[in-house]
């Protein structure tokens, strides 16, 4: 077994991983990242995402008159989660996520720009950045192409890491394995694990997430848990580990992600009855148990021509249009034969979706947010409830390192699905963004900290 040096390996090249390796290169570290997949730019759970990150008080939202605040942020999320996310890590991503948007666009010529056309639930203000297509791929390519013009990174794929060596106490160096079963040793200052959660363990799924075991896994297939083995291997703490993103809407068959935007714009959520069975506002990552409980676990987004119209800047968006996954009904009574439902039920049931829309009554699902009602003709795809991404693994203080019976441990640090997120337990407490600023925000404070131990 052979060894070299670097000042920084990171493991795992998506968001949290690639923020990581910039911020220490920012900082004049030398940086090995490896990757373990060759399907990352595609298969990552960055790439699947659609690009969102929340910020509040960034120069973005100070351009377009919003008065936000971390502190008004931070509230949010305690809200969302009704005060269980982790305190320190969510301040600590909330302080740092104005700093850290325009270091991605500054420094990293990721084109962001304030998404302002509609609001996600538990968002308090327009916060949400992102690229103009709305699709991870091209954040996450921005990023790649950035590595690339900086030649104190170097990026092995693929190249898996497996374990850790230390002297009790600090990181001394990290064993890697090429997929022939070839090993090395590389000496290592400080180490971040970038590897995700464990999306992609069914059976870690089914013991730690039970109520998702039966939803379609939508993530990226290097999710296999290796940072929680190897954190738990080292005895690090863990928290959170029934924390998950879900997704009330992809597309069935299709795969495709039927972009919540939809529901914020107006549309509903009907089962194969023709009956709403929820508020669709109270966010997508919780609606995806509700979806995965009605008939054959599938339900349909029914909108608009006007959602239609709103929607379409999403790369999803336009995918789900080239596989024809829209179907479109002239009225409830095309649109009942579509979905195989009473037309009567439909008739019913949107009739009352309009009158809470148009102010007439009350939403018998306590819906209040509604943009405008639905108008014929209606487009409907069929969807299923899904998991993303999980949002629990190694505890880390506010730098990202992480904590062993609540020490620092040093030169380990943890960043996005491989750390606690803030999404305290469960799916309810995802805003939109937690996954891209967890793993962003950490990969970023993690970089710039590895500094101190060289």
């Amino acid at each position: 077994m052979s060894e070299m040096f670097t000042d920084l390996l990171v493991a795992g090249a998506g968001a949290a991983g690639i923020a990581a390796a910039l911020a220490a290169s920012d900082l004049g570290l030398e940086v090995v990242v490896v990757e373990a997949k060759e399907t990352f730019r595609q298969g990552s759970n960055t790439a699947m995402s659609t690009s969102m990150v929340p910020a509040g008080g960034s120069r973005w939202q100070a351009a377009a008159g919003i008065d936000d605040s971390p502190e008004q942020f931070f509230d949010d999320v305690m809200a969302k989660t009704k005060g269980t996310a982790d305190p320190i890590v969510a301040k600590a991503l909330t302080a740092v996520a104005p700093e850290l948007v325009a270091w991605m666009t500054d420094r990293g010529r990721v084109p962001l720009e304030l998404v302002t056309d509609f609001q996600y639930p538990g968002h308090s203000h327009d916060r949400c950045h992102a690229v103009a297509d709305r699709a991870g791929q091209t954040l996450h390519r921005s990023l790649l192409e950035e590595v690339g013009r900086r030649p104190e990174i170097t990026t092995i794929v693929p190249m898996r890491l497996i374990d850790i060596r230390h002297d009790g106490s600090r990181v001394e160096s990290a064993i890697v394995e090429t997929p022939d079963g070839s090993r090395e040793e590389v000496g290592a200052n400080a180490v971040v694990l970038a590897t995700n959660g464990f999306g992609a363990r069914p059976d870690l799924v089914s013991q730690l997430i039970p109520e998702i075991t039966g939803g379609l896994y939508f993530g990226g297939d290097g999710s296999t848990g290796d940072a929680l083995a190897i954190g738990e291997s080292l005895g690090a703490d863990v928290e959170f580990l029934d924390a998950y993103q879900g997704h009330g809407s992809v597309a069935s068959p299709h795969g495709i992600l039927v972009t919540w935007a939809t529901v914020m714009h107006g549309a509903v959520l009907l089962n194969s009855d023709g009956l709403r069975f929820g508020n669709e506002t109270t966010g997508y990552s919780e609606y995806a148990v509700p979806v995965l409980a009605q008939p054959d676990g599938l339900a349909w987004v029914v909108l608009d021509e006007r959602i239609d119209q709103a929607c379409r800047p999403f790369a999803d968006y336009q995918d789900l249009l080239e596989a024809k996954a829209v179907r479109w009904a002239d009225d409830e009574q095309s649109l009942a034969d579509l979905i195989g439902a009473s037309a009567s039920t439909v008739e019913a049931t949107l009739s009352a979706a309009r009158s809470a829309a148009e102010g007439e009554s009350s939403d018998g699902f306590g819906r209040t947010s509604w943009e405008k009602p639905l108008r014929p003709p209606y487009g409907a795809v069929r969807v299923t409830g899904a998991l993303f991404h999980t949002q629990g693994g190694l505890r880390v203080d506010a730098n990202g390192t992480v904590l062993r019976n609540g020490t620092p441990f040093t030169g380990l640090y943890a960043a996005g699905g491989a750390a606690v997120g803030i999404s305290g337990h469960g799916a309810a407490g995802y805003l939109a963004g937690n996954g891209l600023l967890s793993a962003l925000g950490l990969g970023y404070l993690a970089g710039r900290d590895a500094a101190g131990t060289n």
